[in-house]
């Protein structure tokens, strides 16, 4: 593995502009189901609309608790969640294009962060509409309230009755291609290609894809390049050799 780590390391020197793309696989591992298993799970027992979360505000704080919300406020970030945060800190990596909505690489320290399925960091009331920023509020061990009419919010993006969800998830989405559009390198981590079609066909020509993930999954053919192991491992090796990052955690 130390030869494709170098490998990547001389990529990234070389790189004017270097962008990660993550997925379920840097999470899950640590808590958190994969993105389609719980909507999937919440689309069965129809929790993903207003009227589901005003009735029933700590039946999908259940849920929501057990799908993310562990992994966020009680495993926290991963290992390769706190490398990515040091290798942007060191102007190593330009941003994050993310499908998760578990605010991990938030917490771990990332600034330039475009998660396109939304996150418990974008909230909306399901009675009056009040939007809200910020994930912290759901370390409170309940569905959180309006401050205005003490109604339960939730993910402005699962709210799919409203049409903000749908605006909100378009301007995510136009946000992460046009993050692509500008690298040069684009690096994919733990990540099947879930809505990729969506990003990567605005990745210019002659731009780098290189996917870190130890097994087969639908991008290995459009990837310039495929490493088989772990990523964390990768990424430590990759990093070991640049000695202005002193420690990574």
């Amino acid at each position: 593995m130390r030869y494709e780590s170098e490998q990547l390391r001389e990529y990234m020197d070389k790189s004017s502009r270097t962008v990660a793309v993550t997925g379920a696989g840097i999470s899950y591992l640590y808590g958190m189901r994969r993105l389609k298993q719980s909507v999937g799970l919440m689309n069965s027992r129809n929790v993903l609309s207003p009227s589901f979360v005003k009735s029933n505000p700590d039946d999908f704080y259940k849920i929501v608790k057990t799908s993310f919300l562990d992994a966020t406020f009680v495993k926290g970030p991963s290992k390769v969640h706190k490398q990515l945060a040091t290798l942007e800190e060191n102007c190593l990596l330009y941003g994050i294009v993310t499908q998760n909505m578990d605010c991990l690489h938030t917490i771990a320290g990332s600034k330039n962060v475009v998660e396109f399925q939304g996150s418990f960091g974008d909230n909306i009331c399901v009675n009056c509409g009040e939007r809200y920023f910020g994930y912290e509020r759901w370390n409170e061990g309940h569905t959180p309230t309006c401050e205005k009419c003490g109604s339960p919010l939730m993910p402005t993006t699962f709210c799919r009755d409203n049409k903000l969800s749908e605006q909100v998830s378009k301007e995510s989405m136009k946000k992460a291609a046009e993050m692509i559009s500008e690298a040069d390198l684009v690096i994919i981590i733990g990540t099947t290609g879930f809505r990729s079609d969506e990003y990567l066909r605005k990745m210019r020509k002659g731009t780098t894809l290189v996917q870190i993930n130890p097994s087969e999954t639908p991008l290995d053919s459009v990837a310039t390049w495929n490493i088989r192991a772990d990523a964390a491992e990768v990424l430590d090796e990759v990093m070991n050799g640049w000695e202005k990052i002193k420690d990574v955690l």
